[in-house]
Order: C-alpha cells, then sequence, then structure tokens
C-alpha cells in the first residue's frame, strides 16, 4: 500500500502470453504494483515472481463465460486506487487493440483517478510470426487489416474487407469462422486463398491449422480448432510452408524487386 492517500491505475499489455515478451516498462510496473488485475490471456503464471508485493486478482474471461463483468473490472480498479494502491491492470496483448482500455481509462478519468497506458506486443502480429507467418512482405502484400471476430460481421462489413485486399488478421475469430469465411467468400474473395489457424500461440501446445477460404470451416472442424486462436487469411500464410522455402521465396522476390 501507498503511502499517498490517492492511488494511481497503470493498463500494462502483457503481449501474447510469454512473460518474455513483457516490456520492461511493463516489468518496472508490475514490481512496484499493490493490487494486480490480471486477465485470462495476460502473462500470470509468474506474476507472483513479477509483482512480488502484490494482491493479485484474476478478472479473467472465457468465451461465453465472465464471472466478473466490465463494470465491476472498473469498479475494482477506482475502489483499489482511491484507497492508495498502485494499481495494475495486467491484459493479453495490447490494451487498445481489443482490450477495452479505452473504457477503463475512462471510468478511471472519470473517477479523478491518475492513469496510463503501457503498450504492448500484440497478438495480431505476434503470433502470426510465431507461426512463421509475415502479416506484410514485399511483392506480396502492403497492407494488413486486424479484425475482431468476437460478434459476426454485417454484409457490408465482409463486402468492405474483402476489397481492401492484403492480409486480414481475425482475434477471437474461431466461433464467427462460418460467416467469416462465408461472407468473403460471397464477396469476391478466391476460394484458393490461403487461411491459417494459429491455436495457443507462444505456449508449449501452439499449432497452426492451413486451410483455404473455401475449406477453412470443415478443416478446422475436423481438427478441432478451439479459442484462444488467431486467424490469418492472405497470400503471406504461404510463406510458412517452410522456414528454407519461405526465407529463400522472400529473398528471390526483394532481389526481383530491387533489379
Amino acid at each position: 500500500m501507498t503511502t499517498s492517500t490517492r492511488g494511481s491505475v497503470t493498463l500494462v499489455g502483457g503481449g501474447p502470453g510469454d512473460a518474455k515478451l513483457l516490456t520492461v516498462a511493463a516489468v518496472e510496473a508490475l514490481r512496484s504494483a499493490d493490487v494486480v488485475l490480471y486477465d485470462r490471456l495476460a502473462p500470470h503464471d509468474t506474476l507472483p515472481e513479477l509483482a512480488p508485493h502484490a494482491h493479485l486478482i484474476n478478472v479473467g474471461k472465457t468465451p461465453g463465460h465472465h464471472p466478473i463483468g466490465q463494470t465491476e473490472i472498473e469498479r475494482l480498479l477506482v475502489e483499489h486506487a482511491q484507497a492508495g494502491s498502485r494499481v495494475v491492470r495486467l491484459k493479453g496483448g495490447d490494451p487498445y487493440v481489443f482490450g477495452r482500455g479505452a473504457e477503463e481509462v475512462a471510468a478511471c478519468r472519470a473517477a479523478g483517478i491518475p492513469v496510463d497506458v503501457i503498450p504492448g506486443v500484440t497478438s495480431a502480429i505476434s503470433v502470426p510470426a510465431a507461426a512463421g507467418i509475415p502479416v506484410t512482405a514485399r511483392g506480396v502484400t502492403h497492407l494488413f487489416t486486424v479484425v475482431s471476430g468476437h460478434a459476426p460481421l454485417s454484409d457490408d462489413e465482409h463486402r468492405h474487407l474483402a476489397g481492401l485486399g492484403g492480409t486480414i488478421v481475425v482475434l477471437m475469430g474461431v466461433a464467427t469462422l462460418p460467416t467469416l469465411t462465408q461472407g468473403l467468400l460471397k464477396h469476391g474473395l478466391a476460394p484458393t486463398l490461403p487461411v491459417a489457424i494459429i491455436e495457443r500461440g507462444f505456449t508449449p501446445t501452439q499449432r497452426t491449422t492451413v486451410a483455404t477460404l473455401a475449406t477453412a470451416l470443415h478443416v478446422a472442424s475436423a481438427a478441432a480448432v478451439r479459442s484462444p486462436a488467431v486467424l490469418v487469411i492472405g497470400e503471406v500464410v504461404g510463406l510458412a510452408d517452410s522456414g528454407d522455402a519461405a526465407a529463400s521465396r522472400l529473398l528471390d522476390t526483394a532481389a526481383s524487386l530491387s533489379e
């Protein structure tokens, strides 16, 4: 407990789940924390060592099961900070990438609590990288779009997404895979477009399932794909078919573009 009458809140991006990917600033914030509210996908296994003086509170959610709702999480942040604690809100990925960080910052500011944000390594880029998939590659694609798969997209959103081209990265998209694939196919994306589903990125049980847009639903079902997973849709998936072949192809492409 701090000696001041008013504490503070720091939202910390924990990255994709491996504690080695925490930033230096994140480690320092945890080391000085009095209270840590942590998510399911944040790196929490080593929290007793990372935050040795803190009271640890699990506020994690699973798909369809939210034992501690968002309003209650915000109330706890404010309550502990008003009691004088240095509070860390440890979140998976980055707090501002589908992490509801903006809502928590707003709740703290409304209560007059000092709050800051330490960015984290987003799973939108790091998990594909762990599977050997770059989200952009010269000569393949120069843009990528990150989408939340928590709820089905509308028909207009599918149409706009299909029209953008490039790489599509979907977070929390296992449950909405049927509507996603159908919508993108309806609006003109090629049935042969590669799709990768990367489960449990940066864990010992990480697994990548590769299919096409037309076969993704069947292949995912046969493989019993489960959340948490990151979906990657685009030609960049082909760069991960084998490390040596992918590296060689990238070098060849770069060389041809430089000529």
